[in-house]
């Protein structure tokens, strides 16, 4: 399961981080607002940790903001305030609990377990295009009726291209995203290139209509229509 948690607080941030992957989840930790509101429209979190008090774009504005663009990932706000308004002002921004600090981790814990159960009855299981289906639960890939072979890093490849689909995807993005290349983006095209190469020939090679389509100079786009 992927957490995103934005917090300003040094100590506060890496030790929700360090604690959480021990848990078993896996943790991206983002210290501004700014980089927290990217992060949470750039990729798929099961569940976001957000602190209201951040410096520039505070917490509960990024949140509204969010939920008006369709991002639907349980939120968890933090927070040193504990007056009744601002427990209204976070539902009403899109919160789904709300922590108080200082808390105990274990505490933290609960909260996220009990989102996580929660959302999963509302969680995408399956993601469609045409003819395509992919399961996310079985991890397996079906066109046409079809099981499509593929391997771990080409089913992951072709979910987020799936999670995209009709936007263009640029390799920037699958680097950092997909391989969790963020520093070596440049470098790695040959290797993005490589791998929706041989994703594109179990995809679309044995089929008349063609799904997966390279965007000169952009990227890459999965869609009925190049």
């Amino acid at each position: 399961m992927r957490i995103l948690v934005v917090e300003d607080e040094r100590k506060v941030g890496r030790a929700l981080e360090t604690g959480l992957a021990a848990e078993g989840f896996e943790v991206t930790l983002a210290q501004t607002g700014e980089e927290g509101f990217y992060l949470a429209n750039a990729q798929t979190f099961d569940l976001l940790v957000l602190d209201v008090m951040l410096p520039g774009h505070d917490g509960l504005e990024i949140l509204a903001t969010l939920r008006k663009r369709g991002v639907q990932s349980p939120v968890l706000l933090l927070t040193a305030r504990d007056a009744l308004e601002d427990r209204v002002l976070g539902r009403d921004a899109g919160a789904d609990d709300y922590l108080v600090k200082p808390f105990a981790f274990v505490e933290l814990l609960a909260r996220i377990r009990a989102l996580l159960r929660r959302g999963r009855l509302d969680q995408v299981i399956k993601l469609k295009l045409a003819d395509l289906e992919l399961d996310l639960v079985l991890r397996r890939a079906m066109r046409g009726g079809q099981l499509l072979p593929l391997t771990v890093r080409e089913f992951d490849l072709l979910e987020y291209l799936l999670r995209n689909q009709g936007h263009v995807v640029s390799r920037e993005m699958l680097a950092r995203d997909v391989w969790k290349e963020g520093d070596r983006v440049g470098s790695f095209d040959n290797v993005v290139d490589v791998h929706v190469g041989r994703l594109r020939k179990k995809l679309d090679e044995p089929f008349r209509l063609r799904l997966l389509h390279t965007v000169r100079g952009l990227g890459f786009l999965l869609s009925e229509q190049p």
